[in-house]
């Protein structure tokens, strides 16, 4: 077998293989370790789907399982069974990252908008929104355009979220609003005042030291090639790809 290709283990394979769908109509799949190990392959290399190693079978048929299930959900349920943080409370670091949407990102169906691609500062992006926990690990996974403020889109994050003891975020989240949506929750916000507000806040700067853990998390996902640039038209499939970069990268160890 040539070297140098992505294959999961069998530690890796036993994560996951309980939550693969089961009791599909249709003929029989094809070895679903090889796929799911080709469909990783790619998302590491970020070469085009036809590009596929040959050791991984037909590209068709590895795109095809990809996209099919991306199209039903199927990555992010077996995301949402993986990714557990644990029984108890954690506290819980929010951000973003902005994502280069390369040309080849364009046409998706309904508009740009409505693929989760904007126009920022850097072109045209995606913004992808995270909530991690103590040990980098992403919890919560969400795309808009990447010209959407950080705050705007923190209610949709905050109603995936887990039970935690605390929500450490940037000046961009210090809003009133989106602080009384914290503590309903039963969390503590831990979140620098801007430097206009007329009312302060209590702010724990040790506490607030743990959020370089979500830029981590960033970094770690980037390793993806086709995470630290889009080239899927479709926001459904980039968000299915972040999401099994993310099983990959901390929750099948």
């Amino acid at each position: 077998m040539r070297g140098g290709l992505f294959w999961l283990n069998d530690k890796q394979w036993a994560r996951i293989e309980p939550h693969l769908p089961t009791g599909l109509t249709g003929p029989d799949r094809d070895d679903d370790r090889r796929i799911i190990s080709g469909i990783i392959q790619m998302l590491q290399s970020g070469a085009r789907w036809r590009d596929c190693p040959p050791e991984y079978g037909p590209y068709t048929t590895i795109y095809n399982r990809f996209n099919r299930w991306a199209k039903r959900g199927r990555w992010c349920a077996i995301f949402e069974a993986l990714a557990k943080p644990g029984k108890d409370a954690v506290a819980l670091s929010l951000d973003s990252t902005s994502i280069k949407a390369h040309r080849c990102a364009s046409g998706g169906k309904g508009g740009a908008q409505s693929q989760a691609i904007g126009r920022s500062r850097g072109g045209r992006t995606t913004k992808i929104h995270a909530l991690s926990d103590p040990l980098c690990r992403p919890v919560v996974l969400h795309l808009t355009p990447g010209q959407n403020a950080d705050i705007s889109a923190a209610p949709d994050v905050l109603a995936l979220a887990p039970p935690m003891s605390a929500l450490l975020g940037d000046k961009g989240y210090d809003g009133d609003d989106f602080r009384s949506e914290i503590v309903r929750r039963g969390a503590k916000p831990v979140i620098p005042n801007k430097s206009n507000r007329v009312v302060i806040h209590p702010f724990n700067e040790r506490a607030y030291k743990g959020r370089n853990g979500i830029e981590r998390c960033f970094c770690r996902l980037k390793d993806f090639r086709r995470i630290a640039t889009r080239y899927d038209k479709l926001a459904r499939n980039f968000l299915a790809a972040v999401h099994l970069a993310a099983l990959v990268a901390y929750w099948l160890n």
